[in-house]
């Protein structure tokens, strides 16, 4: 799913949402480089489709991205709604699964 998006959709609104929690665009688009996590968000897809995303960026730090895919001229593309550090436990549940899954 994500290897067939053509980019990031970036505004005021997005942007400022995840700076409030500490990460920047580009943290958060490499976080989407990396491996990661994908899961259906039912809780918040009333209106569209929403996901969320879990992984580590390159400094070994978890982060946790709720985003949605929309449709442009370019093609599909990744548009982040919130994005935050992960809290301690949920880097150890995240921890945890990527040792069971690499046995």
């Amino acid at each position: 799913m994500i290897k067939e998006v053509a980019g990031f959709e970036w505004d005021d609104g997005n942007t400022e949402k995840c700076r409030k929690h500490g990460l920047s665009t580009d943290q958060i688009e490499e976080l989407f480089s990396g491996d990661l996590f994908i899961l259906g968000d039912d809780k918040h897809s009333q209106a569209e489709k929403r996901f969320i995303a879990v992984g580590r960026l390159s400094n070994g730090r978890g982060v946790f991205v709720g985003f949605t895919l929309r449709e442009s001229l370019k093609g599909s593309m990744i548009r982040p709604i919130t994005a935050r550090y992960m809290h301690k436990r949920e880097f150890q549940k995240y921890e945890k699964t990527i040792a069971e899954i690499s046995k």
